[in-house]
């Protein structure tokens, strides 16, 4: 009789616990259009793969609340995605708003811990409203919530880790998104240090939510979320689908997979989509669509530095990163948001032993006060820096015009491991427009300017490339994937089965 009052009771916490909020909380949730947590996490990993840790948690601090902080308001555990383990945290926003506290920091920690010590990629899902409050209150809940365990938020990039923000999305959740290697925001959530009550309280004046952290700010201002989705599935499709890239930690190679029918069938039809003038824009994107395995381009930051394109795709069914310049944007001109998005994309792939393919069509760097006052030397020399560091292995095409600085961080010289370079290709140390002003002293439209430019470009066609072996080959576009394809498996890391040196495994997320 006494096991059973015992397994009673047992089944009476679970129960409470389980309930979160409560059932009313859940219906305004679901009235608004919110899922709740255990329908994110249902919907996120495979079905009956989660294993729960930390059900019966509640406040440490204020053990007379233990009936209003069931799980204390974050649910961890560890589950399946696409059939690999990973470990799980995801707000509980009916409880306490799942703000943070010593109990469920322990949670984070705890996770994040098992995740790196036992290679498996680590989910966080936020929606919260920042720290506790009275818990986090004078120097005893300092202590006990940020005097103990620093693994919550230190990052070494063992393993990959992604991150969702839902709602209100303050404190540890914006900290968490800032840590992530790939950032998927929800249309309706607000990602900011503290919450626009708190930021009105301080400065004495109203603060909008949207501009204080909403998606637009975040994806083409700030440049520190990866995607944005309309809907609630769609973010957490976006983290299935990113972690399909990437092996489950940084001492393995990505997983393969099938080459989807009907890939490279228009291989064909590249050469149409580049402009015969060379000062003609035109969308890299297609082109990068044509070249990969179909439906595999999966762009990073696509609303923040556009006139760089990074994105993971496949190639003959491996994992690859994609580098590009978008004449679309800037004509291709880089400027410091752009270096700022490639030297992520750098870091994330040689992290996770994902080799790197660049297409190269820049006329250089943004030049100009607005160029300075946003730290572009700086960037450039990042970038730079970063190429240096990347121990996976690196492929360049040259579709046609490389000038300057931004040659050599695109891959030039022995930036890259093997440079391609189409018939189209145009190296130079700048536009030979202006190089045609400063050395002949004339310009566009002048007498003698279209002689003085001709003399100027005579030297910069891919032939001199070719000729003193900066390019190893010179290839017709509709080849493309099939030289890279072939270049990949040329100069894949045999010896280490895969996996690189990591050298920036260190490197900061957020900058």
């Amino acid at each position: 009789m006494a096991f059973e009052a015992l397994l009673a009771e047992y089944e009476a916490r679970r129960a409470k616990a389980l309930a979160g909020g409560g059932e009313e909380k859940y219906a305004k949730r679901k009235a608004a259009g919110m899922w709740n947590a255990r329908e994110r996490i249902a919907y996120l990993l495979d079905k009956d793969s989660f294993i729960e840790s930390g059900l019966f948690g509640s406040s440490g601090v204020y053990p007379e609340q233990a009936d209003e902080t069931q799980t204390d308001g974050k649910l961890a555990g560890y589950g399946r995605i696409n059939g690999r383990d990973v470990c799980l945290v995801v707000n509980d926003f009916t409880v306490k708003g799942a703000s943070t506290s010593a109990t469920n920091s322990k949670k984070v920690a705890h996770m994040k811990r098992t995740a790196t010590e036992r290679g498996m990629p680590l989910v966080v899902i936020g929606e919260s409203t920042g720290a506790r409050l009275p818990d986090a209150m004078g120097s005893r809940g300092m202590g006990l919530l940020l005097g103990n365990d620093n693994t919550q938020f230190r990052r070494t990039r063992e393993v990959p880790m992604a991150a969702a923000a839902f709602g209100p999305s303050f404190g540890s959740s914006t900290w968490l998104m800032c840590q992530s290697d790939f950032a998927v925001m929800h249309k309706g959530a607000t990602m900011a240090v503290s919450s626009p009550r708190l930021v009105s309280m301080a400065l004495g004046e109203k603060v909008d939510a949207e501009e204080l952290g909403g998606w637009r700010l975040h994806a083409e201002i700030t440049g520190l979320v990866d995607q944005v989705a309309d809907k609630e599935e769609e973010a957490l499709d976006a983290i299935k689908k990113f972690l399909s890239y990437l092996p489950g930690h940084h001492m393995e190679a990505p997983p393969d997979a099938p080459v989807p029918a009907g890939s490279g069938a228009d291989m064909d039809k590249v050469f149409d989509m580049l402009p015969e003038s060379r000062t003609q824009v035109y969308d890299m994107k297609r082109i990068l669509k044509c070249i990969v395995d179909k439906d595999t381009l999966f762009e990073m930051k696509p609303r923040f530095g556009k006139s760089a394109v990074t994105a993971l795709a496949r190639l003959g069914g491996k994992s690859v990163g994609l580098v590009a310049n978008n004449p679309l944007h800037r004509g291709g001109a880089l400027d410091a948001d752009a270096c700022r998005k490639i030297v992520d994309f750098l870091v994330l792939c040689d992290s996770f032993n994902v080799p790197i393919v660049l297409l190269v069509d820049t006329p250089g760097f943004q030049i100009g006060t607005e160029a300075e006052k946003a730290g572009a030397p700086g960037k450039i020399m990042n970038f730079m820096n970063a190429m240096t560091l990347v121990t996976v292995p690196k492929l360049s095409v040259i579709v046609r015009k490389s000038y300057g600085r931004a040659y050599v961080c695109m891959g030039g010289g022995r930036h890259s491991d093997d440079i391609a370079a189409w018939p189209t290709a145009e190296v130079s140390f700048m536009s030979p427009e202006f190089a045609t002003k400063i050395v002949h002293g004339v310009g566009a439209g002048e007498p003698g300017f279209e002689q003085a430019l001709a003399d100027i470009r005579k030297g910069s066609d891919v032939w001199g490339l070719a000729s003193v072996y900066a390019a190893q080959a010179v290839i017709r576009p509709e080849q493309t994937r099939d030289y890279l394809i072939r270049m990949l498996d040329v100069y894949k890391l045999r010896i280490s089965k895969g996996v690189g040196q990591h050298l920036m495994r260190n490197w900061p997320t957020s900058y």
